[in-house]
């Protein structure tokens, strides 16, 4: 294959359509607006969500709850994710994102006691739960709130 036999997947393409080019387009004249109305005026058209003056249904439904805007959120790890580190190595944030344990570090990392450890790690996180950290410490690790 070269480069110039290279051509775009059949259906990818599609053409614009033209409006307002003569009669024989099927677009012309009124350019697919219809005659007259809001629709048809420059700048016309209607917001998204408006039904024509009825309540709309975003306004017909009860709010509920509350989203703290400040709060933090921490991205999870699991023990039974730390297995896959050879013994004795310092688990930190950095290394999870590197080896992709983590894609997203949000606010911090906490680890959690999901699963079994069967290595000794040092373990370097925001947070940890009470039973992370006795399983870590059970198998002759240490955990480390940074």
């Amino acid at each position: 294959m070269k480069l110039h036999e290279l051509s775009p997947a059949p259906g990818s393409k599609k053409t614009r359509n033209r409006v307002g080019r003569g009669i024989g387009s099927g677009n012309g004249k009124t350019s697919g607006k219809g005659h007259k109305g809001q629709n048809a005026r420059s700048g016309g058209g209607v917001r998204p969500g408006f039904e024509g003056g009825q309540n709309p249904l975003y306004r017909r439904l009860p709010k509920r709850g509350f989203n703290n805007r400040f709060r933090t959120e921490y991205a999870i790890v699991n023990l039974s994710d730390l297995n896959q580190f050879s013994a004795g190595t310092e688990v930190t944030p950095e290394l999870l994102l590197q080896t992709g344990v983590v894609k997203n570090p949000k606010d911090g990392i906490k680890i959690l006691g999901n699963g079994e450890l069967a290595v000794q790690l040092t373990v370097k996180a925001n947070k940890f739960s009470q039973s992370a950290v006795e399983k870590i410490q059970a198998a002759g690790g240490k955990t480390e709130v940074i």
